[in-house]
This record gives C-alpha cells, structure tokens and sequence, in this order.
C-alpha cells in the first residue's frame, strides 16, 4: 500500500513538473508554474521521506542529518534568491546548476560503493554504467559551471592555455577509456576516483577558454548536462520523479543550447573550440571609415522621442547593471502616453544568460505584447523613427554583417542601423563582452548619450514630461 501511494506521489510531482514547465512559456503564468513545480518537488521529498522506509526496512534515514540539510540548504537558496541582483541573476543560475552537477557527482560516489567489489564480465551491469556516467556528467557540470559563475562575476578572466583544445581531447578520450576498463574489467575504486580527478579537470578546462559572448550557449549546455545527471539517478534509484525532472531540464537545455547557437549562426562545435570572445578583437571600424563619435543632448533627445511615430528600445546588460528597467518602462508609458508606438528588441543571446533580457523587463511588468523577438522586429526596424539602445552593444554590431575579417561576422543581429535614427545610452566607447569595437557608434545617424543608464533615463523622463 505505502508503494502504490509513493508511486502515486512521484506520478502527481513529475505532472506537476511537466505542467510548471509549460507555464514557463509565458511570463503571465511563470510564476504560477514556477511555485506549481516547486510544490510538486516539495510533493516528491515528503513521499520519500513519509513512504519511502515503510515498504523497504533496509532503507534506514537519518532523518537528524536530513532535515539539517533540507533547513540548511533552504535558508542558504532563500537568502541568495532575494539578495540577488537581476545583474548577477546569471551567476546565480551558474552556482545553483553547479551544485546540481555535484549533487549527481555525490549520488554516484556514494552507490559506487555497493559496487566496488562486484566483477562485470558477462553480466551487463546497467547500474554501474550509470553510476560512472552520473559521476562524469555530474563533475564536468559542476566544475564548468564554477567556472563559469567566476567568469561572469568577474574573478576569472578568459584564458586559452597551450594546446588547450589537444588536452582537452586526450582526457575525454581518457574518460572513456576509464568507464571502459571500470565497466568491463575488475572495479577498481581507485581508479573510480581517478575518472572523477579528469572529469573535474576537463570541466574546467572545457569552460576556461570560452569567450564572454558565448556564456548565454555554455549555462545552457551545463544545465543539460546537470539535467542528463539528474536523470541518471533516477534511474539508479527508479525514481519516476527524479528521471522526469531530469529529462525535462536535459531536453529543455538542449533545445535551448541548439537555438542559442541557431541564433549566433554557429554550430556547437564553434562555440566550445572556437573560443569566440576570449581574445579582444579590434575589429569593426565604420564601413566609411568615419571615426567621429556624434554625441546628442537630454533635451534633444526627449524631443526627438515625442515627436516620433515609432520608438524601438534595444535592451542589453547595461539596462540590467544600471537596474534601470523601471524607469524604462516609466519612460515608455510617457511616450505611449503622447501617441509613440514604443516596442521592446530582444536578441536571443542579449545579457549574459538566455532569458535575461525578459527577466528584467518582466521584473519592471513591461507588457509581453511588447517584446519582440529579432526575427519579428527586424523587417519593422527600417520604418522606426528611432532606436535606444541601452547598454547592448556585440547584438546591433553591423560588423556582423560588414566585416568578414570580425569574430561575429555572420551572427545575425538587431538590424538597428536601418532605422532613421540610433541613440545609444552609454557610460563610455568601451567594447562590449566581445571585446569587439562596434561600428554602429561611428554611424552617422547614430548619437551617443553618455552617462549612467539610469540617471539618463531618469532625465530623459523629466524631459519628455515638459515637452
């Protein structure tokens, strides 16, 4: 009885995380779907805890040390979760994915011990092939994603090592030479532990050469790979909770991953060897050779705004380092508010993880009529009076599309240079997270409005009100 009713449990959590994750889909319902997943998760600890031991008395809990982690563990994410920053948002999802990866890790280190002393030679031990591939997976997640949570916090710069990607190569291949000789031969706890010591070293080593401009890709594909983990434990334990939450986070950061690289015009395979953004590249001078930075004033701005039919706002990581999405939106309302049509860009690999840019606005409760995808906005962009661009810089680069000779020539961008007019709110010439110089700010239909993104904004509100 105490079975069908934990079965019945994990049935109703993986529902619930398949239906949570639906409602992802639209900012209207994530919240909604967010806390419905969440309590299916909650649905699936307690069963286990309630249910788990009634039906199997070998399974004995130290329900002291548990509830010390579960108490532990939840002050810890509370505090994170409501101090964070919406600029450090990325970071976060790196470290919480992270510790996903070496959760998976701990889960196979710790059953491999039940195994170290059985011999597979002609049994096929699907067990023991999960536990080695949960602990290289699980490694490699979570010693990539502490790299790149120190890359996006800025503790960790960019760093190709010598013959970086033949290292790299020689310890996958001796990963699976490892899990080889493991699953076929005489189990070795030693070299168990071995295979764990590569798979943390080529985690590093994976992420340490990838540029700032691919970091959106590289959270992605680590959060598959955590997922893929995930899954792999519930099949260890056959845990129809655990394996649904899994496949859904390893299938969801895979699509996400291939439409990242779909939406940079690069293959996958570029991506983690091409080191796109580890090096700054000069590139990207103005297709007329004009270096002259036109600046423009508050005041002139905000008439130009009024005036307008069509206003597009290209949001990017400096919106999210100013925290000034709200004052955006307040602009946005003054100008709707006048008759300007005023519309949201949102490039796919916009800010430093995918999504990031329709958090931020969502936070601020910019409708999501508003945001229009690059593909959408695009044709509309020749037709616009003016474009603001705030803080986004590698995205509306037209090198992309000018300058075979640049490390993003053919990535596909917001094709802001085709409106009438481009304003760009901006603290300094500095490149972007590319290391790229744009072009776009030696246009002559572009003006540059330096200053703090939010005192600009701010002052631009005021101005707008008078005109």
């Amino acid at each position: 009885m105490s079975l069908n009713i934990l079965e019945i449990s994990y049935l109703i959590a993986s529902l619930t995380f398949v239906v949570g994750l639906k409602m992802l889909s639209h900012p209207d319902t994530a919240r909604k779907g967010n806390l419905i997943a969440a309590a299916g998760m909650l649905i699936a600890i307690l069963a286990t805890l309630v249910l788990y031991q009634s039906y199997d008395a070998n399974k004995l809990f130290n329900y002291g040390l548990i509830f010390f982690g579960l108490l532990v563990g939840s002050i810890i994410g509370t505090i994170m979760a409501q101090k964070v920053k919406m600029t450090a948002m990325p970071q976060m999802v790196s470290f919480f994915n992270g510790m996903g990866g070496a959760c998976a890790a701990l889960i196979a280190i710790i059953e491999f011990q039940n195994h170290q002393h059985v011999t597979v030679t002609s049994a096929f031990d699907g067990a023991l092939l999960v536990m080695l591939l949960g602990l290289v997976i699980g490694s490699v997640s979570f010693a990539g994603s502490m790299i790149a949570y120190g890359k996006l916090e800025g503790k960790i710069k960019d760093k190709v090592l010598p013959f970086n990607q033949a290292v790299n190569m020689i310890l996958l291949f001796g990963m699976i030479a490892l899990i080889l000789i493991q699953f076929f031969g005489e189990i070795n706890p030693m070299l168990f532990y071995v295979l764990l010591g590569v798979a943390l070293i080529y985690g590093i080593l994976f992420v340490m050469p990838i540029g700032g401009a691919d970091m959106p890709v590289v959270i992605s594909l680590l959060n598959s790979f955590t997922g893929i983990a995930a899954a792999l434990g519930g099949f260890l334990y056959s845990n129809k909770a655990m394996l649904t939450g899994g496949i859904l986070v390893g299938s969801a950061g895979t699509i996400l991953t291939i439409l990242m690289c779909k939406a940079m015009n690069r293959s996958l395979t570029n991506v983690l060897l091409g080191a796109f953004g580890a090096a700054g590249a000069a590139g990207g001078k103005s297709a007329s050779g004009d270096q002259t930075v036109r600046e423009i004033s508050i005041n002139d701005t905000a008439v130009l705004l009024s005036y307008s039919q069509k206003v597009v706002i290209v949001p990017g990581y400096g919106l999210a380092v100013a925290q000034a999405q709200h004052i955006c939106h307040e602009l946005e309302q003054l100008l709707e508010e006048k008759g300007v049509e005023v519309n949201y860009a949102i490039h796919p690999v916009a800010g430093r993880m995918p999504g990031h840019m329709n958090v931020l606005l969502a936070e601020a409760d910019v409708p999501y009529e508003r945001l229009q995808e690059m593909e959408e906005i695009n044709p509309k962009l020749a037709s616009t009076d003016v474009v603001v661009v705030i803080g986004a810089n590698d995205v509306v680069n037209p090198a992309a599309k000018n300058d075979p000779s640049s490390p993003i020539f053919g990535m596909p961008i917001l094709e802001v240079d085709q409106a009438k007019n481009v304003i760009i709110l901006k603290r300094g010439m500095s490149a972007g997270y590319a290391g790229i110089e744009n072009e776009l700010f030696f246009y002559p239909k572009t003006r540059m409005l330096f200053g703090d993104a939010k005192d600009s904004l701010q002052k631009l509100a005021t101005e707008v009100k008078e005109v």
